[in-house]
């Protein structure tokens, strides 16, 4: 991508920071659509939780690195509920006990998601090099990468109707995940967005904001390559 020759304004660099979503996201790749579409066995959808809890469990890692790197207390003060958020604390469940409870409505028990013996490497790889990515970044163009976000309540309301609809040998209770990131996404979308207009202010910062985005975006589409591959219709291995 060539840098533009003058600054974006707020409107233009937000329009340019759709555009890879409109284009990127994962919610175009084929194993996704199968997915939303009830195309997928009960073994694919265990596949596809088993796998996609590694990167629920290296998220909170991610948003550590980003809060490391950043020298201002404000940014970090609202930054951390993200930690909070998937951690959970004493009295407050978080997305990771959630995404528990998602595999245990699939048939899937906390030893085999904590132990990562259904973990593709594709997968592992492709959330490693995102965690990797937030440790040596500066914190705004880390911040950006994170605005997949943008997209999210979207794809979150199409898959839990398409999971509600399909998928119902999966006890509803453990589709709280999905509930709670409906209003969690926006909520930090919008945070994630003023904070990447807010600290990317030159030409060069605007350009690695957009490409922190496609490299966000790359991973996630990866690590659906990755579990397409083992647990997809015509899987490479039984």
């Amino acid at each position: 991508m060539t840098p533009p020759a003058t600054l974006w304004d707020e409107t233009t660099f937000t329009a340019k920071l759709r555009e890879v979503g409109a284009r990127a996201y994962h919610d175009k790749h084929p194993f996704h659509r199968l997915m939303n579409d009830g195309e997928l066995a009960p073994d694919a959808v265990r596949g596809w939780v088993a796998n996609r809890f590694y990167y629920q469990q290296c998220i909170p890692q991610k948003d550590a690195a980003i809060l490391a790197n950043c020298p201002l207390r404000e940014v970090r003060r609202g930054w951390i509920r993200r930690i909070l958020d998937h951690d959970g604390t004493d009295d407050r469940e978080g997305g990771i006990e959630a995404w528990l409870r998602l595999g245990a409505a699939c048939g899937l028990s906390s030893e085999e998601l904590l132990d990562g013996r259904h973990l593709v490497p594709g997968v592992r790889f492709a959330v490693d090099a995102y965690v990797q990515f937030a440790r040596a970044q500066p914190w705004p163009i880390a911040v950006a990468s994170s605005l997949t976000e943008l997209f999210a309540p979207d794809l979150m309301a199409a898959r839990l109707a398409a999971f509600e609809k399909h998928y119902t040998w999966i006890d509803p209770a453990g589709l709280d995940y999905f509930r709670r990131r409906l209003t969690q996404a926006r909520r930090d979308s919008d945070e994630g967005l003023r904070l990447t207009l807010a600290h990317c202010k030159t030409p060069d910062l605007q350009e690695r904001a957009i490409r922190a985005l496609e490299f966000k975006c790359d991973v996630l589409w990866s690590m659906l390559d990755a579990i397409r591959w083992k647990y997809g219709p015509g899987a490479a291995t039984p």
